[in-house]
């Protein structure tokens, strides 16, 4: 069963680039970024310079496609795409710096996952706009330089520390995106609700906001399905009580929580009386992938404070005996 609040991008979030903000003004949240990319882009175009390269980096659906689309924009660039675990040769990379033209900007998500003798040959490219490529066989090859235009390499990842020093230090911007507060989600949700042309009520905002794990692709994918009750089983308009039973009918509960965090935790603390648990053990016992758990369920649990992680493994809090209903015995902590 697909999770509805999978931090993961689905098929249907193409639903997201439709409701996109184009400048940095529409964005919402993440305040200081704005500001500080507001001023590198200004001076950069002031210098008739390209932007520093930019690396953003930060949990799942917090918006760092949107951004670096929005800093094309606001350069007056074009923006070429590019996935790292999709460029596996030199001549991947090759092909995606050869549709460069002056300006613009090329924007690689996941760009921790590229190998690393592609990520030596974009180190020239970075630094000095220069593409090393060796032409002919073995025994007669050679390699050349080929002039590239300037840009500006925007990097997304949502694993900073699984990227190379060399990288990392070629980016002359670097900004990690921090979750968002419950009141910045409401807006986001208002304002996807009035660029899809429907109304959604203030406390109906704020109930989808406070069920959204703090991230942005997870209170537009929840307001999607919401306005799909609201239309067949409501008034056409998504209220309190429409979306009340919309989340109950999707297992959304009032943290965010769904099914699988629901059931790590019923594991952690009825299987294994609380914890410390290895992360393996926990996985198996629930019949899923360790990564899954990793990178998908606990960061949150973590975020929130239902878990925490020792060097013995996972421990339950107390609001996950709290949240469950179920007997809190301190001792085990002491």
């Amino acid at each position: 069963m697909e999770r509805i609040i999978d931090l993961e991008e689905k098929t249907e979030d193409v639903f997201d680039k439709n409701i996109r903000p184009d400048s940095l003004s529409e964005y919402v949240g993440q305040k200081k970024i704005k500001e500080n990319l507001k001023v590198f882009i200004e001076a950069a175009k002031m210098r008739n310079e390209p932007l520093d390269h930019v690396l953003l980096y930060g949990p799942p659906g917090l918006g760092k496609t949107t951004l670096a689309h929005i800093i094309a924009n606001e350069l007056g660039s074009d923006i070429k795409t590019a996935n790292g675990p999709a460029i596996e040769k030199s001549g991947d990379l090759a092909a995606v710096l050869s549709t460069l033209e002056e300006g613009d900007v090329l924007f690689i998500d996941e760009i921790h996952r590229m190998p690393a003798y592609i990520e030596e040959i974009l180190y020239p490219a970075m630094e000095d706009f220069e593409l090393s490529v060796v032409i002919g066989g073995e025994g007669k090859s050679r390699s050349i330089k080929i002039d590239l235009p300037p840009f500006t390499l925007v990097g997304a990842t949502t694993r900073s520390g699984d990227l190379s020093g060399p990288l990392r230090d070629r980016f002359g911007i670097v900004n990690k995106l921090e979750f968002y507060t419950h009141e910045e989600l409401r807006d986001i949700i208002i304002r996807t609700s009035q660029v899809l042309d429907m109304n959604i009520t203030k406390d109906a905002a704020m109930e989808l906001a406070q069920r959204s794990r703090k991230t942005p692709r997870i209170a537009n994918r929840l307001f999607k399905r919401v306005r799909d009750f609201a239309l067949v089983e409501g008034t056409g308009e998504v209220d309190l009580d429409i979306t009340l039973k919309s989340l109950e009918r999707l297992n959304v509960d009032k943290y965010g929580l769904d099914r699988i965090d629901i059931e790590y935790l019923e594991s952690l603390i009825m299987k294994f009386n609380g914890g410390p648990v290895g992360v393996e053990t926990i996985a198996t016992a629930i019949g899923e992938e360790v990564s899954t758990i990793e990178d998908v369920v606990e960061p949150f649990l973590l975020q929130e404070g239902f878990v925490k992680r020792t060097r013995s493994g996972r421990v339950a809090t107390a609001l996950a005996y709290e949240h469950l209903k179920i007997d809190y015995n301190k001792s085990l902590f002491d």
